[in-house]
This record gives C-alpha cells, sequence and structure tokens, in this order.
C-alpha cells in the first residue's frame, strides 16, 4: 500500500510538472493584419531664408490630417516565467495617409513688396516599427502586451522636399485566442518621430538664396485586427 501512494505521488509531481512546462497558447511566431485611424500630427521648427545675405522672416504653419491606416506584423513571443512573455516585433504601412496642407509665408519688408504666401500638400506613408512587447496572460485565453520600439516614416513634399523621420514608438493592447491559433487584436499606439532639417541653397549670380527647413512628427492610432500564432 505505501508503495501504491508512493508511486501515485510520484506520478502527480511529474503531471503537475508537465502541466507548468506547458507552453502558453500564444507562444512561438505569429503574422497579422490591423486597420484602423490615424492621427498625423506635423509641426513646424525653425526656419529662415535668405536672399544676398539678407534674412527674411518666414512663418510655417502645418495642417494635421485623420485618416484610415492598415498595418501587417509579424513577431514572435517567448514564455519567460508562468503568465509572462517577452516579445519581439515588425510591422509595416504600406498605405499613405490622407493629404495635408503645409503653408508658407515670407514677410518682405521692401517698399511695393507684399506677403508671399506659398502653400505645399504633404504625405505621410511607408512607416514601420521595430518593438519589444512584454506580455501577461490574461485568463486561459487573453494576453496583455505593451510595445516599446524604433520607428520611422516618409513625409512626401514637405515645401517640396522628402524628409526621413525617424524615433521612438509606445503601444498598449490586448489579444484574444479564438481557435487553432486564430486570435484578434486591439491597441493603441503612439509615434514620436523627431526631427529633421533640411538646407537648399542655391548660389547664382546676382541671387544668392539660402533656406533652411526643420519638421518634426508625431502620430498616433488605435487598431483592431486579427491574427495567427503558428
Amino acid at each position: 500500500m505505501m508503495k501504491m501512494k508512493y508511486a501515485l505521488l510520484v506520478v502527480s509531481m511529474m503531471a503537475a510538472g508537465t502541466v507548468s512546462a506547458q507552453s502558453s497558447k500564444f507562444q512561438g511566431a505569429f503574422g497579422q493584419i490591423g486597420v484602423g485611424y490615424e492621427n498625423v500630427n506635423p509641426s513646424a521648427g525653425s526656419s529662415t531664408l535668405s536672399v544676398n545675405g539678407i534674412s527674411i522672416p518666414i512663418n510655417t504653419s502645418i495642417t494635421s490630417t485623420n485618416s484610415a491606416v492598415g498595418t501587417i506584423g509579424i513577431g514572435w513571443y517567448q514564455d519567460v516565467t508562468k503568465g509572462f512573455l517577452l516579445g519581439v516585433g515588425a510591422e509595416y504601412s504600406p498605405f499613405a495617409g490622407a493629404g495635408g496642407t503645409t503653408t508658407v509665408t515670407t514677410a518682405f519688408t521692401l517698399p511695393g513688396q507684399n506677403n508671399i504666401s506659398n502653400e505645399y500638400s504633404y504625405q505621410k506613408k511607408d512607416s514601420y516599427n521595430l518593438y519589444l512587447s512584454p506580455a501577461v496572460l490574461v485568463g486561459t485565453d487573453g494576453m496583455a502586451y505593451a510595445k516599446v520600439g524604433f520607428t520611422g516614416a516618409k513625409v512626401l513634399a514637405f515645401e517640396s522636399l522628402n524628409y526621413n523621420f525617424t524615433g521612438y514608438s509606445l503601444g498598449l493592447g490586448y489579444r484574444h485566442m479564438f481557435k487553432g491559433g486564430l486570435y484578434g487584436f486591439v491597441e493603441a499606439n503612439y509615434a514620436d518621430y523627431g526631427s529633421e532639417t533640411k538646407v537648399e541653397s542655391n548660389p547664382n549670380p546676382g541671387r544668392s538664396l539660402r533656406a533652411t527647413n526643420t519638421k518634426s512628427l508625431t502620430t498616433y492610432n488605435v487598431l483592431v485586427g486579427v491574427g495567427y500564432k503558428f
């Protein structure tokens, strides 16, 4: 009888160890697509214009945009300890957002000259994000997660110039596993793409021009989507 009890105890301990060692439903590679809403908020920093060495004041205003957004992503989550995971991922948005407007007003103080105002359209496109993602299991089928990443995007035709921004991203989200690896998710993301300065010069005889333009960019989006854990 004692031997039987001892054997049952050993089997029970082995079974408990096997259960605790099992991978969570979210461990492994995944691919996903998401759609949602995005706000793009560019801003103008210091800008200067000089003509033949004479500085001319410049005022720049930029409209923000709101539009639909779509992303595709891949990655991997790894169990770290019971109930906790750490993931890595990459996502890309191939679609251009809604067009916004940059208005540049140059103030001339010479007699007989009026202020000159020019408008330029712009679009954000080709944004990407590389991130780390700590996560915690919620119940048997859910996972809450955060994202911290390195991000970049192009903005086309800022005053006829193309900008390539890079910065950081932050995000929060939740996934729910349905069946056979299929899951749904909802998340919110913020990105600060930093700033970039462009310098243009036109050293033509009789009219030497030099302009500097500094722009910065932030965005936030809310996404819902589906994915598959392989």
